[in-house]
């Protein structure tokens, strides 16, 4: 089939507030340079938004993802998921017509629609409600059968049942999705022979159709209004990086919840949650050391000025503030808070490092106070030697992104990453939220030695000659 934009274009395209939070939201996923893999996504969203992709929207996420137009209409026009023309304003109903589908009596679902909606596919029914196409394997063979609606199945269908839901649509009710002839999910059509019992919560419907009754709408869940923010890394259970990240970005995690009113308020929690990050500031960071303290208590705790771990996890990031120091990440040992508030670079084959001593002297032998979860922090700075960082993008594998995320954390110089050891690389891949595997895969540690050194590899050549930005 032939698939060409559709004649009459809108003048512009535009998200709402929501979908377009949660489409900066949906990129973060990926690395620095690989944006272009969150097209899919937000082409799905501006379809629901939309009820089909436009032009301007082709244009407008082209722009969002720094690709060019004909890229994302490549995308755009390859699936058979996109509608490239108007739909429906209530549905766009999807027969299966395939084998298993068309065996079992998907030309008689096509009749109906033929008779009910609109003489041919992709055309839209008079009173401008509904249009239908037919589409290749949906994948529920068992069920034959089937339509797909919106985003939910309906299966197990005849022709009568599904003359009834198409008027269901159009007098605008909510038809429940899922097998239309008793049936729980996909068992055998005889009943089942074992596993009688499903082991489901004892809800009413499986799983799948349970939770689209629950949202109350099947059929156009999407309206811009409240939209669900599924950022996992940036929940509680967060890397201290990836929440840095997911704050600076403005973006709350929040959760699908059963019920507009349990969305409106998770939505309200998650806002109050953003809120009191944001105030909170060296508050929150005191806290946490305060809070790591009480895993260690019986430790001795040396005086104000020495090198206990409770006086430097607690003072290190206020006397950084004063001084105009970054605060770093809140894992980790006290060598890094400490570094800051003496403003003294600290490595990790350095006595006060090893001590978690803060220039003077403490308990010799005392342990970083917050064991890293993953391996061993190394050692931090401050603030860069001399006030000039290494352009630590002549690194393959760093991209802006990743060298803001690097220095935040204290890294600011190529023979810092060189001295990192297996547990050191251990630590900061751990850290990376969403760079996971980036310091093995692209040998950080190997390119750092070379460019430590004095020495050029071919990525930091182009990097000089400007060839890569």
């Amino acid at each position: 089939m032939l698939r060409r934009l559709y004649h009459d274009q809108p003048e512009s395209f535009a998200f709402t507030e929501a979908n377009q939070k949660w489409a900066e939201g949906q990129i973060t996923k990926y690395p620095e340079g690989r944006q272009a893999s969150a097209v899919i996504p937000l082409l799905w969203r501006a379809q629901e938004q939309e009820g089909w992709v436009t032009r301007p929207a082709i244009e407008h996420i082209a722009k969002m993802l720094g690709m060019a137009d004909i890229r994302v209409m490549e995308v755009a026009s390859f699936y058979f998921m996109f509608q490239l023309q108007p739909v429906g304003s209530v549905a766009h109903i999807q027969v299966c017509g395939t084998t298993s589908c068309m065996i079992c009596g998907a030309e008689d679902l096509m009749a109906v629609c033929k008779e009910k909606i609109a003489a041919k596919p992709h055309e839209i029914s008079e009173d401008g409600k509904l249009s239908w196409e037919e589409v290749e394997c949906l994948g529920s063979c068992a069920n034959a059968p089937m339509a797909q609606i919106g985003k939910d199945y309906y299966e197990d269908l005849t022709a009568e049942r599904f003359g009834e839901i198409i008027e269901e649509l159009r007098a605008g009710k909510v038809p429940v999705p899922g097998p239309q002839n008793g049936r729980y999910a996909a068992e055998p059509l005889s009943g089942l022979t074992s596993l009688t019992e499903h082991e489901s919560g004892k809800t009413k419907y499986n799983a799948s159709v349970q939770l689209a009754t629950d949202l109350g709408d099947t059929v156009k869940r999407i309206d811009g209004t409240e939209v669900p923010l599924l950022t996992p890394w940036a929940g509680k259970n967060a890397t201290p990086t990836s929440r840095a990240r997911a704050d600076a970005a403005g973006w709350e995690n929040t959760e699908v919840s059963a019920s507009p009113a349990k969305k409106k308020a998770a939505a309200k929690a998650a806002e109050a949650d953003h809120e009191k990050v944001d105030g909170a500031g060296d508050a929150e960071r005191a806290a946490d050391a305060g809070k790591s303290s009480d895993d260690t208590k019986g430790q001795a705790t040396a005086p104000a000025g020495a090198a206990g771990a409770d006086a430097s996890a607690r003072d290190g990031g206020k006397a950084s503030e004063a001084k105009g120091d970054k605060p770093g990440p809140k894992a980790g040992g006290d060598a890094d808070t400490a570094g800051r508030a003496s403003e003294q670079p600290v490595d990790a084959d350095t006595e006060a490092a090893k001590d978690g001593a803060a220039g003077a002297s403490g308990p010799k032998g005392a342990k970083d106070e917050v064991p890293a979860a993953v391996g061993e922090k190394p050692g931090t700075l401050a603030s860069p030697r001399g006030g000039k960082a290494d352009n630590l993008k002549a690194i393959k594998g760093v991209g802006p992104k990743l060298e803001e995320l690097l220095h935040s954390m204290g890294f600011y110089h190529f023979d810092q990453i060189a001295r990192w050891t297996e547990a050191e690389v251990d630590w900061v891949d751990d850290n990376l939220e969403g760079f996971r595997g980036r310091v093995r895969r692209d040998d950080w540690v190997g390119q750092a030695k070379t460019l430590a050194s004095g020495g050029e590899t071919e990525f930091s050549g182009r990097v000089k000659k400007g060839d890569v930005y």
